[in-house]
């Protein structure tokens, strides 16, 4: 077997059968009719019998269930769909997988907003519970985990149905017995296995650490997760006291952390604070007593040149306290308010005497109110130097939040990823490298994000609708959990859900018990389960034979924007897992703008929905306009621009029914083609196939198409014009069978060429002609055009320029194209007018020359120039 052939892949041209042409054909319901034949006929159907070697496998983006598409996400799509269309058709078996990105954030908002429900964890299962007849998103009734997820499972299966109808209608051709989802069990039994690996492999690891902290969610944020936004503020010049009575003045945005201040840091060559290293100072209002440090991190020309540390302000803040060993200090909790305990620390003798009595006026604040607490006591003590001044600082947010991320100590599961590993880091690099990138230049941000790692990959989440830990703890006679000894299952018992499953050797009623057990109460972040797509797609360790044949993948296809997340996590897990990296090729979407060139979102109420386009436009118009966007390069998206891909949908459709039902060319027979201006159009149909197959597999589909289709509306606006004369002889003999079979081994080949892009009109067509669908044929190649296939093309060009020629010098008469010549006289260098020549009898047919038909070769000239005399007009 080749390398381009597959059982799934007819001959180069399935037998002709009778044809059977439509009076008047229209793209109107060819969605329907095709979507519904390809699934009852299983068009695309992976065939998992093929060897490694002949399969072309795709890990497929799974959309988030819970949101919504707009046209980014269908012109995104649309690319995969390409390339999936264009290596079937070159003999590959697709793996062609669609996923459902179901769990986390998302979709818990969305349960939240649509059923009126909140999730309680403390709360006992209730089987007989039904959502509230009319929701009320602002009074969200309380109901158990188990009770939420329920609901989870019910709303996103709806969505996924929502999908899957757009996906349809759009043409993806994928093979839709191979779903998965992010949240189901096979999902669950991958993720578990994975982790329980990585933690036996010391790759994962708990730690009780200083985290972003989303104060809205209440959960941890991982470094890939945050934005940085503009944030207003203002500095404020404080003082702190040293022993001798003086003070040292600091400028903080974050003058309500001052209890939980643990150093003051300059840089070790400031010569204003040499005296003071290694001295200690009074903060104010609390008196609590810290250190002078030097770190060569502090900013000797920002602000004072000495800088307050506190635990935790910042991330400058974690790194001093991790590289100097200083204490923590916390004051934050993890709803975002002040602690309603006063800190030991805060307490007599080791603060100032009124200090734990001003902290009770501040505990259970939120940081906007303690600030203004703060430093209308700094006022009151003196401590304040001047009024705060109004600055604009940059801020972490998480992605999906619209508060400044906190930072608070917790313990959280850890994967490394090279954050603090430098030669892991180097290994990830390495595979980047390995990879093809299309565009190559978004190798970059993939190096520059890898490169700027300062921490392991945080994988755990305080959520509900998530994959559980697979991990329970222990507890002492006192009821602590032992952090240190995780129990966890065998991979024979995943998957397992630790809040509702005990542990071997423990009984359900000791959970929670002095001498029993507790479950992990988080879930593994998105991308953890994300991260192992092409695993869960490929049945990794389930279906052994089905992931070495697919794995590891030929393709992913993603928006640039998560390279940091989902790119990166994939590599990361693949190299852990199996030593290689995921797929071959990593090709990038860029984003889809509006008229005005700004990123489409909800927010910004310029979003196009999808439904309204396909509806308006039809798919094939929909996906010859996403065909136009190159990997990795933003569009401006406008609308009116669909109108021009609908045109070729419909020009396919005519000049098939004209060619087909008219003319009754229906025998593509490479053989019958001799005439000179067939053998021409076989030459330029030949440089054709080369060149959009050529683009076609460096990835290039935007220029696949505009090859094709440029040769297609030259095909239509000239050879068709040209020899349709000819073609309609009824006793034409061998000149009118030559034109027949050109006519006809076009078409037959445009069909092809054109099917990854307009699959219902393509489709279509080809079932008025052929048997099977065009969508299983082989790719075109050029032996597929006989020995004509060699021949010039330029001659075609020649005779269009001169029909071209023939055309302007009516209309410049302004005289109908029917209307006859007397005399036609064409003139231009020797080569173009001895190509033109070649096609005299069909130049005077097309062009209703009755008179003369003149060649003059004018060795001064560039171009084909024509001059005609008009026959008289009848009055």
């Amino acid at each position: 077997m080749t390398e381009n052939s597959s059982p799934e892949v007819t001959t180069p041209t399935s037998a002709p059968r009778a044809v059977v042409v439509p009076e008047k054909p229209a793209l109107e319901g060819l969605e329907a009719k095709w979507a519904e034949r390809w699934k009852a006929d299983d068009t695309y159907a992976f065939d998992r019998t093929q060897p490694r070697e002949n399969v072309y496998s795709i890990d497929t983006p799974p959309p988030t269930v819970s949101g919504s598409l707009h046209v980014g996400h269908v012109f995104s799509y649309t690319h995969t769909d390409l390339i999936a269309r264009f290596q079937r058709m070159r003999g590959k078996t697709v793996f062609y997988p669609m996923g459902w990105d179901d769990n986390g954030l998302p979709t818990e908002r969305r349960v939240q907003n649509y059923f009126g429900v909140r999730c309680d964890p403390s709360l006992p299962y209730d089987a007989d519970f039904t959502p509230p007849a009319k929701p009320d998103p602002k009074k969200q009734i309380p109901i158990s985990r188990p009770n939420f997820i329920e609901l989870c499972d019910q709303l996103v299966a709806e969505d996924e149905k929502v999908f899957e109808s757009l996906w349809r209608t759009l043409g993806l051709s994928v093979d839709w017995n191979q779903q998965y989802t992010t949240i189901g069990k096979r999902a669950q039994a991958v993720s578990q296995r994975a982790f329980l690996r990585n933690y036996a492999r010391g790759e994962a690891y708990l730690q009780e650490a200083p985290t972003l902290w989303d104060v809205t969610f209440q959960t941890a944020v991982a470094q890939a997760e945050l934005e940085a936004r503009d944030y207003a503020g203002a500095y404020h010049r404080v003082s702190f006291h040293t022993p001798d009575g003086g003070t040292i003045e600091i400028e903080t945005t974050r003058p309500e952390l001052l209890p939980s201040a643990v150093a003051l840091i300059a840089h070790p060559e400031d010569e204003r604070y040499q005296a003071l290293f290694g001295t200690t100072v009074t903060s104010p209002i609390f008196g609590v007593e810290i250190p002078v440090v030097a770190h060569a991190g502090a900013e000797m020309d920002k602000g004072a040149g000495i800088a307050m540390c506190c635990t935790f302000g910042d991330l400058t803040d974690v790194t001093w306290w991790r590289e100097l060993n200083l204490p923590v200090r916390t004051v934050i909790g993890r709803d975002g308010r002040f602690l309603r305990d006063t800190p030991e620390w805060l307490q007599a003798p080791n603060a100032a005497p009124d200090a734990s009595e001003f902290y009770e006026t501040l505990a259970g604040k939120t940081t906007f109110s303690a600030r203004e607490a703060v430093v209308a006591k700094l006022r009151e003590t003196g401590d304040l130097i001047g009024e705060p001044k109004p600055t604009q600082r940059m801020a972490n947010f998480y992605e999906k939040g619209d508060k400044p991320l906190e930072i608070v100590s917790t313990r959280q599961w850890y994967l490394t990823n090279g954050g603090r590993n430098p030669e892991l880091r180097e290994k990830m690099l390495a595979r980047g490298a390995q990879l093809n990138w299309l565009p190559e230049h978004m190798k970059h941000r993939y190096d520059n994000w890898v490169g700027g790692l300062n921490g392991d990959w945080l994988i755990s989440r305080q959520r509900f609708f998530g994959i559980p830990f697979p991990v329970w703890y222990a507890l002492d006679a006192d009821g602590e959990p032992n952090y240190a000894a995780p129990i966890v299952p065998t991979e024979a018992q995943l998957p397992i859900d630790p809040s509702t499953d005990a542990p071997v050797g423990y009984a359900e009623d000791q959970r929670g018990k002095p001498g029993g057990f507790i479950g992990d109460p988080d879930v593994m972040d998105t991308w953890a389960t994300s991260s192992l797509t092409p695993h869960i797609a490929g049945q990794w360790e389930s279906d052994n034979d089905l992931f070495e044949r697919v794995f590891p993948m030929d393709l992913c296809t993603q928006g640039h924007d998560i390279i940091r997340t989902w790119l990166f996590s994939r590599v990361v897990r693949a190299h852990f897992e199996n030593d290689a990296t995921p797929w071959t090729h990593a090709m990038l979407s860029g984003w889809i703008l509006d008229p005005d060139r700004k990123k489409m979102s909800k927010s910004k109420g310029n979003v196009v929905v999808p439904t309204e386009i396909l509806d308006k436009f039809g798919a094939d118009a929909v996906r010859w306009r996403a065909s136009l966007a190159r990997p990795g390069l933003d569009s401006p998206f406008d609308e009116t621009q669909m109108k021009v891909g609908r045109r070729l949908a419909m020009k396919v459709l005519n000049v098939a029914n004209f060619v087909l039902g008219n003319i009754k060319a229906t025998d593509p027979n490479p053989i019958a083609v001799s005439q000179p201006v067939d053998v021409a159009l076989m030459g330029g149909l030949a440089d054709t196939i080369r060149t959009a197959t050529e683009a076609f597999e460096a990835y290039d589909y935007t220029s696949a198409l505009e090859t094709a289709e440029r040769f297609f509306w030259s095909f239509c606006d000239d050879y068709v014009e040209l020899v349709k004369e000819r073609a309609y002889e009824e006793d034409g003999g061998i000149p009118t069978e030559s034109a027949k079979a050109a006519l006809a081994l076009t078409l037959d080949t445009l069909l092809k060429l054109l099917a990854p892009f307009l699959p219902y009109a393509t489709e279509e067509v080809w079932s008025w002609w052929h048997e099977g669908s065009v969508h299983t044929q082989r790719w075109p190649e050029v032996n597929d055009l006989g020995s004509a296939a060699a021949a010039d093309g330029a001659v075609l060009t020649a005779v269009s320029a001169a029909l071209s020629g023939v055309r302007g010098a009516k209309s410049k008469a302004k005289v109908k194209m029917r209307h006859e010549l007397t005399r036609v006289e064409i003139t231009g260098p020797e080569a173009l007018v001895k190509n033109a020549e070649l096609a005299a009898p069909d130049l005077r047919k097309a062009g209703k020359i009755t008179g003369d038909l003149i060649f003059t070769v004018d060795a001064d000239a560039t171009d084909l120039t024509v001059e005609a005399e008009v026959a008289p007009t009848e009055e």
